[in-house]
C-alpha cells in the first residue's frame, strides 16, 4: 500500500492480513490516540500520575491483541472501541489508586466544563463510570454518544458517522445525556 492511505483502509487491509498495513497504521493511530488521551487526562487532577503515553500504550496493546479477532469496519469503529478501552483502563486505574490509598478519594475528572456538578467538586472517574452505566440502562444510545464524545475525543460529526445518526440527533443526545448525568451525579436521579 503506497501513498496517502486512510486509517479505515489500513484497518481493513490489516484485518485481511496485508503485509505492511500495521506498520503504516501504527503511527497514524498512535498520534490520534495520544491526542485524545492527553486531552482527556488534562481534564483530570493536576497531580495525575497516569501519563497519556501509559494510557494509550495500554489501550493500543488491547486494541491490537490478536486473540480478539476484531474485524475493523472503519476508523470510527476503531476509535469507538478505543474510547471504551480508555474508559475501562481509567476506571481500573482509579480503582487501583483508591484501593492503594485504602479509602482515599478516586481520580477527579470532568467530562467537560459544563459537566461540573458543583463549582467545589468534580466527579471522579468511578462516579462517571457508574453514571454512564446507569444511563446506558435507561438509554444506551445516549450513553454511547457521550462515551464516544468524551472518552473517544470524537467530534459530533464523527460520533454521528460512527453510530449512523444525524448530527442534530447527536447534539440532542449529548444535551439530554449530559443533563441526565448532571442530575445523577448531583444525587437527583435514582441510584
Amino acid at each position: 500500500m503506497g501513498g496517502s492511505v486512510s486509517v479505515s483502509q489500513l484497518l481493513i487491509a490489516w484485518g485481511r492480513g496485508e503485509p505492511g498495513a500495521l506498520e503504516q497504521l501504527t503511527p497514524q493511530v498512535y498520534r490520534e490516540l495520544h491526542k485524545v488521551a492527553r486531552a482527556y487526562l488534562r481534564r483530570g487532577r493536576p497531580n495525575q500520575t497516569l501519563q497519556p503515553t501509559a494510557l494509550i500504550n495500554e489501550a493500543y496493546l488491547r486494541l491490537l491483541d490478536p486473540s480478539q479477532h476484531v474485524q475493523w469496519e472503519s476508523r470510527a469503529h476503531f476509535f469507538g472501541i478505543a474510547a471504551r478501552l480508555m474508559r475501562m483502563i481509567l476506571v481500573d486505574y482509579a480503582r487501583a489508586q483508591h484501593a492503594a490509598k485504602r479509602g482515599g478519594a478516586g481520580i477527579p475528572v470532568t467530562l467537560d466544563d459544563c459537566m461540573a456538578v458543583s463549582p467545589n467538586r468534580a466527579p471522579d472517574i468511578l462516579e462517571i463510570d457508574e453514571a454512564l452505566d446507569r444511563l446506558a440502562a435507561v438509554d444506551e444510545r445516549k450513553a454511547k454518544v457521550i462515551e464516544l464524545r468524551y472518552f473517544g475525543g470524537m467530534e459530533r460529526e464523527e460520533v454521528a458517522a460512527a453510530l449512523g445518526l444525524t448530527v442534530p440527533t447527536v447534539k440532542r443526545d449529548l444535551r439530554l445525556g449530559e443533563a441526565w448525568l448532571r442530575r445523577f451525579l448531583g444525587g437527583d436521579a435514582e441510584r
